[in-house]
Formats: structure tokens, C-alpha cells, sequence
């Protein structure tokens, strides 16, 4: 399996690594091989590592087709693994609060409930579903054992990382060659066999992820940049204590049918052919306008108060039945009302943000400008997902607000509604930051109890994608 670089060569991508590393990744692998050992009372053959990333700029825009700028991080998912000649799928996880499960590899099926989320082991069926989709011959089976670290709902990728896992678990089983782009956007569309319509974002950088750099990750077709951070940058992660599991509601889905209707109504009123626009790239591409000439166009096109779906069946001349089909996802449908201008503005507004992120760290030679350029857009990240998009929470907001003087910027990362921000911090002053929240937000907070306040909230800094390894010997 090979990564094609932009320069068309190719790099190694599974090579059998060494166990190398911290003391901690030791314990949870050795952990992790001892619970398969008295699971299955064989040996595993391989390992898997994906790790959890954060987004640095550039909320919400993967699925209507613009770039972002993730970096990998330390925490990961884990599977020890061994292929058996009968095509049977046993898995067991490390937490104790997450149920064994087995089934036959050629009658898997996923089950989604509306309202409900769903159990841990469907997101490892999503990425070995995608896998067996493409599998030119049966698939073998796999006796598989799972350990995690990334917090779970937080918007830290934890669900992706697992769905990602599975797909390279289960291509490598199989020996399925391919590159890390497209194994990547593999394990994207997989995702969606659970409900949730993502974009790329999550699945690119765990499998692109670079030591040392941020990556500046483009769709459409699927490229990457490696970002260098400017010199004294130093990201801080810290959890809300509030999560949201995207495939157990329909807010993250009403959104992405909320660009695409914003794509499609601006398109009709263009005199566009509307029903082949599937983004708000696309329609930026099919007018030929810059970014801010977009913005431009959402003001005059869309107003303010929301659109009832009688009238977006009105604007685009057809029935709520053939709608329902087209444009919305089957969690969707139900929805009454749509606010079209603050979903398109946000998108647009923050595809700039993440270009002139990337501008910064490329041309700006004084650090500390840089570095102050960089606050600056991470704070006008947050106020446009807190008031634009409308995936904010009290939590989040309170983070952010408690660390104004202290960090240069800071901004909810993943979808929102809980989970994490990620403040831009400096080596002077990132331990006064850390400890600021722990007193001011970790300590006394009910949720807190009987956690880790450092694993709540931590400095980080790029780290390595996807790799395949055996235990040293």
C-alpha cells in the first residue's frame, strides 16, 4: 500500500514498525495484546493505529466541498488483529462498558435508529463494510481487539478514528492495495452507512497526518499540504464536558441540508441548472466568484428570516415529495424551517478564514504577527459557528470567554454542541492558560468529578497518521 505524494512519487505506507515510543504507548499495547490473548487464546498478527485529530480552523465546511486545516494528535484508536480462514468477525474492546459482538462478515448489517445512538461496534462495521465493497474476492475473517483514548464525543474524531481503523484492518486482512488517499476516502463514505453526513475531513487527516505540521486538506479531488505553524505555537485542547453523538440526533444532518438547499435556491435564481449543484463550492465554481463576491451573493439572494419548506418547494418549483428525495437525508424530512443565509454565510465566511489561516502561516515572517493573525480568525471562527451555524453550547462559549487574555484565539473544533475548543496559546503562556481553566472551569464542576483534569484539558502538537506495526520481539 503506497501514499501518492502532489509530486506523483510514491511512499511506503505499511511498513511493520517497530513498537517505539512513550512508556504509556507500551502499556497500551502490551494492555491491548494481553486482553486479546485471554479473549481469543491465540496471538495477534498485526496492529492498527489511527489517531484522533483536531481541526484548526475551518468548522463545517468539508461537506460543502472547501479545504480545512486539521493536525493529528496523540490520542488514538488501537486494534490488535488476527485474520482466520472462517469469514466470521469477533470483536472485543478493552472498556468493559462496551458489549463483545460476532457476525458473519458476508451478512453484516448496520443498524441505525432514529434518536437513538448507535452501539460502538457499527461504526467498526462501517469501515469493514466500505472494505468488502471493493474486496475483488470473499473476505477473510477477523478476530479483532479494540482500545481507545480519544475522548468519546467531543469532536475530537473518536468515531471516524474507529471507522478508519476498520477499513485498514480489514484491507490489510485482505492484502487490498491501495493509497492512503484512497483508503481515506473510503473510510469517508463509509462513515455514512451510520447516518451521519460528513465530509472527508476526519478520514484524510488520519491517514495523512505529518509529524511536526499541520496539513491543509482540499476535496474534490482529495489533496494535501503539509502547514508548518509558525515558530512558538503551541494548541491547547479542552473538553466542554458536554457531548453530542452525531448519529443520535438530526442537527448535524440539518445543516449540511441546509448549505445544500442554499446552494440549490441561489443556483435556481441564477438561472442555473440547480439539481446538479450538490454544494456551495459548486455554485461558486458554476458562477466564477471569489469567496467575498459569494458572501455578496448570499445577502442579496437569500434573506435573513428562515425558509418554511413549502417555500423552498415554491422557489424551486417542486413537490415536498420530490424534495425529500433530492436534497434532504432521511433524518432531515421532518424538519419544517431552514435558515439558508446564516448556514451559506458561515461556509463561505470561513472557507476565507481557512485560506487566509494558510496565507498567514506561509508568508507571515514575524512570529509573533503571525501569531496574533492566526487568534484573530479562530476567534471569528467561534462568534460565526456560535451565531451563524448555531453549534455552539454555554460550555463552549464559557471556554472560550475564560481564556480571552490569555489565549491569542480560541474556537470550538469538530461539530459542536459539546465537546472541545482549541485555543492558540504560546510556550510563555500555556501553562497560566491550562491551569486558569482547571480553576476556573474544571474544579468544582459536578462533571469534573473523579476525572483526569489533565486529560481534560492538554497542550498538543501535530503527530503522525495511520500505521500498521508488530510488536517488537
Amino acid at each position: 500500500m503506497a501514499e501518492e505524494t502532489n509530486n506523483g512519487m510514491k511512499n511506503n505506507y505499511t511498513p511493520v514498525l517497530q513498537l517505539q515510543g512513550s512508556k504509556l504507548r507500551g502499556a497500551r499495547v502490551t494492555q491491548l495484546k494481553n486482553h486479546f490473548v485471554i479473549k481469543y487464546k491465540e496471538e495477534p498478527e498485526f496492529f492498527v493505529r489511527v489517531p484522533g485529530r483536531v481541526n484548526l480552523i475551518g468548522e463545517h465546511v468539508d461537506y460543502c466541498g472547501y479545504s480545512v486545516l486539521p493536525m493529528a494528535i496523540q490520542y488514538d484508536i488501537m486494534l490488535a488483529v488476527k485474520p482466520v480462514s472462517v469469514p466470521k468477525l469477533q470483536l472485543t474492546n478493552t472498556d468493559s462498558s462496551h458489549s463483545d459482538f460476532q457476525c458473519d462478515v458476508n451478512s453484516l448489517s448496520i443498524e441505525v435508529k432514529k434518536g437513538v445512538s448507535p452501539p460502538w461496534h457499527s461504526y467498526f462495521l462501517c469501515g469493514l463494510k466500505g472494505v468488502l465493497e471493493v474486496l475483488p474476492q470473499d473476505s477473510v475473517g477477523m478476530l479483532v481487539a479494540v482500545t481507545g483514548n480519544v475522548p468519546l464525543s467531543a469532536g475530537l474524531s473518536s468515531s471516524s478514528a474507529l471507522v478508519s481503523a476498520a477499513a485498514l484492518a480489514a484491507a490489510h486482512a485482505n492484502m487490498l492495495k491501495m493509497t492512503k488517499l484512497e483508503i481515506a476516502s473510503l473510510s469517508a463514505s463509509s462513515e455514512r452507512y451510520i447516518g451521519t453526513q460528513g465530509g472527508g475531513m476526519d478520514q484524510a487527516i488520519a491517514f495523512l497526518g505529518t509529524k511536526g505540521c499541520a496539513k491543509h486538506i482540499q476535496f474534490n479531488p482529495l489533496l494535501s499540504e503539509d502547514v508548518k505553524l509558525p515558530d512558538g505555537a503551541v494548541f491547547v485542547i479542552a473538553h466542554s464536558l458536554a457531548v453530542l453523538n452525531k448519529a443520535k440526533t438530526s442537527d448535524f444532518n440539518c445543516r449540511v441540508a441546509e448549505c445544500h438547499l442554499a446552494a440549490q435556491i441561489m443556483a435556481k435564481k441564477r438561472g442555473l441548472s440547480w439539481e446538479k449543484v450538490s454544494s456551495l463550492a459548486d455554485l461558486q465554481s458554476a458562477v466564477s466568484a471569489s469567496l467575498v463576491e459569494m458572501v455578496d451573493l448570499v445577502k442579496e439572494l437569500l434573506h435573513e428570516e428562515p425558509y418554511s419548506k413549502e417555500e423552498i418547494c415554491g422557489e424551486l418549483e417542486v413537490s415536498e415529495g420530490f424534495l425529500d428525495q433530492l436534497s434532504l437525508s432521511s433524518n432531515t424530512t421532518h424538519i419544517s424551517h431552514f435558515k439558508l443565509h446564516q448556514r451559506a454565510l458561515h461556509v463561505y465566511q470561513e472557507a476565507n478564514r481557512v485560506r487566509a489561516f494558510q496565507e498567514v502561516c506561509q508568508n507571515e515572517t514575524v512570529s509573533s504577527l503571525a501569531l496574533m493573525k492566526l487568534g484573530e480568525l479562530m476567534r471569528e471562527s467561534h462568534e460565526s459557528l456560535k451565531n451563524l451555524y448555531e453549534c455552539s453550547h454555554p460550555n463552549l462559549d464559557k471556554l472560550v470567554y475564560l481564556g480571552e487574555g490569555r489565549a491569542l484565539g480560541s474556537r470550538l473544533t469538530g461539530a459542536g454542541w459539546g465537546g472541545c475548543i482549541v485555543a492558540l496559546t504560546t510556550k510563555d503562556t500555556v501553562s497560566d492558560y491550562i491551569n486558569t481553566l482547571k480553576e476556573k472551569f474544571y474544579k468544582g464542576n459536578p462533571a469534573a468529578v473523579g476525572k483526569d483534569l489533565d486529560s481534560l484539558v492538554f497542550a498538543t502538537e501535530p503527530n503522525t497518521g495511520a500505521e500498521i506495526y508488530k510488536l517488537e520481539q
